[in-house]
């Protein structure tokens, strides 16, 4: 009866998780990619359809938890009100805040304006912080207490997208660590085991057969440079590592080039945009956008000269693409870093003794959160812009001339390759806007969740009518991996400006749930004050020395004692391959 049962009981599992495929998003058409281009550009668009969930839980996160409880309270559905608790010892002009709403005869270009700039009607939209401006809210009896609430439901997004990051990354990189294999089984693999089944156009089965052949040659190339690396004199090496090191100095003085335009750009902006009239619909715009527009400059000049100096130092293939990217990686999510620097270095400048008092530049910005968040959301809008832009204007002309066109220029340029590093680093750029903007704009993730589902169909588009897939294309095996690494190092970027916003610089004080506290972390002591006695202690406790120094230990412990377990399953693995080498060789032993 048990075996039955159990077995019945898996049979009734599987179909239900066989249903459920069914409903899975975009499951038809991610596994005709697979079936026409391979495993490789597949996981780019699984990866698309992941952030696409991930999104989609954040705002539901948010709307469910801060968005909802404001509109309910504020409106007065269900019996509900709310209070308004004035800030005590604040000085009367930093609670002024007055936003510039659009009145009287209006231009349908000044909304047109509003919507890409979230100035005007949208400012005073739940779509940014200084709408939530509610210490209490009460339904009946019950209180609800928003500032801790806004600022748990922030944890809470970014613990469930590490979470859940981690948990996709961690099948990954076990992967990773398996197939940490020498160069003959390397070459056996490839030969015996390098075909991908899934593919079906005979182009794909083409470019697979030139995958193949440039993987082998690659391993070649390294081979042939580990030699010519063994062989180097002195002299060859002071020689590359000279160069190395003045290419290091190039790379780093283009880097600061591009942080000091987003500087400029961003402090020019800010100082100018209010100052031009609304009827100037062009120079208004063009301020509004200018930091968007030199972060785009930027993320596309540094990595063509990134790909160019790269060549000179004389790296092998492999090492070549990962520290490119590694640079790529860089310059797009520290240009996001400046843009903030730029923002918090007006925010936090003042000159007179009026605003000393409230601790930031309440005359320029009475709510500075809601101006940070204007700036994430128009660098959302602006990627998506310039992605659209792209595949309209540049793949699908590229793609006739090159059907109609028998010059040689042009048939030598070709078809647009579809690089997937290139395009991962672009939505990862665009997520990182998302986790940083969704404290200051609680509904960006519905923004993003939409900007993502259309991007979803304008790349497949673009990629079956524009597009060819890469010659050297990242391996399948690894691909996830490496997507999730890179968004990783997204999201641990956005913990930095994320944490001195909530911890260090002061919050408004004419706006906002926080506006009573200095900062916005403010609230989790003022939370616990109300707390039991016993349960103060408690936390206080565990908040003190006492606890967080044998913690710090044991946790220390326990990683050694991971780290040692690791180090004995990478053994075992080794022993088991030195086995297999030995039956492959032994006849006796195959006997």
């Amino acid at each position: 009866w048990k075996r039955t049962s159990s077995k019945s009981l898996k049979k009734v599992l599987n179909e239900v998780k066989e249903l459920l495929s069914y409903l899975e998003l975009w499951r038809h058409d991610i596994h005709s990619i697979e079936g026409k281009f391979g495993t490789g550009i597949q996981s780019y668009f699984s990866f698309l359809r992941f952030l696409v969930l991930l999104n989609f839980i954040i705002f539901i996160l948010m709307f469910s938890v801060i968005t909802l409880p404001s509109i309910i309270s504020k409106y007065g559905i269900f019996n509900s009100s709310f209070a308004k608790i004035p800030p005590k010892n604040i000085e009367p002009h930093c609670t002024v805040y007055k936003p510039s709403g659009n009145k009287g005869l209006v231009y349908f270009y000044t909304y047109l304006k509003d919507l890409f700039s979230g100035t005007g009607f949208l400012k005073e939209t739940s779509l940014f912080y200084g709408y939530y401006t509610i210490d209490t809210a009460w339904l009946s009896n019950l209180s609800y207490n928003l500032p801790l609430a806004y600022l748990l439901a922030t944890f809470a997004y970014l613990g469930l997208s590490l979470l859940w990051i981690i948990k996709r990354s961690v099948e990954g990189f076990k992967q990773n660590l398996v197939r940490d294999e020498d160069q003959f089984q390397s070459y056996c693999n490839k030969v015996f085991a390098g075909w991908d089944f899934c593919i079906t156009d005979p182009n794909a089965a083409r470019l697979k057969h030139r995958s193949l052949q440039y993987e082998l040659q690659t391993d070649l190339e390294e081979e042939r440079l580990k030699q010519k690396i063994a062989d180097r004199t002195m002299k060859e090496k002071l020689r590359i590592y000279s160069l190395r090191i003045l290419i290091n100095i190039i790379v780093f003085a283009v880097l600061s080039g591009c942080f000091y335009s987003i500087y400029r750009a961003t402090v020019f902006s800010q100082e100018n945009s209010n100052d031009i009239s609304n009827t100037n619909f062009q120079v208004n715009l063009l301020l509004q956008y200018l930091p968007s527009m030199v972060i785009t400059l930027a993320n596309f000049i540094a990595p063509q000269i990134f790909s160019f100096l790269i060549r000179f130092e004389d790296y092998s293939p492999a090492f070549e693409i990962r520290l490119t990217l590694m640079r790529c990686v860089f310059v797009r999510l520290a240009n996001i870093g400046v843009l903030l620097f730029s923002l918090w270095s007006q925010i936090s400048y003042c000159a007179t003794d009026e605003c000393k008092a409230c601790g930031y530049n309440y005359e320029l910005y009475p709510c500075w959160e809601s101006a940070v968040g204007q700036e994430m959301y128009k660098l959302m809008i602006f990627d998506f812009i310039i992605i659209l832009a792209v595949t309209l204007f540049v793949d699908f002309p590229r793609k006739l001339l090159v059907a109609h066109c028998s010059c040689k220029p042009v048939q030598w340029c070709g078809l647009q390759e579809f690089g997937i590093p290139d395009n991962v680093l672009e939505i990862v750029y665009g997520q990182t806007i998302c986790w940083i903007g969704t404290f200051f704009s609680p509904l960006l993730p519905a923004i993003a969740t939409i900007k993502y589902f259309i991007i979803f169909y304008i790349k497949k588009i673009s990629l079956i009518h524009t597009c060819k897939p890469a010659a050297r294309p990242v391996r399948a095996s690894s691909s996830n991996f490496f997507f999730l690494v890179v968004l990783l190092i997204g999201l641990v970027l956005a913990f930095i400006p994320l944490g001195i916003s909530i911890a260090h610089i002061p919050s408004s004080k004419a706006c906002g749930p926080f506006r009573s506290f200095n900062t916005s972390w403010a609230v989790v002591p003022d939370t616990i004050l109300g707390f039991p006695t016993g349960l103060q202690q408690v936390l206080h406790g565990i908040a003190s020395e006492a606890f967080a120094v044998p913690f710090f230990m044991v946790t220390c412990l326990i990683m050694f004692y991971i780290i040692a377990l690791a180090g004995a399953h990478k053994r075992v693995v080794e022993q088991l391959r030195e086995q297999l080498v030995m039956v492959r060789f032994d006849p006796l032993v195959s006997l």
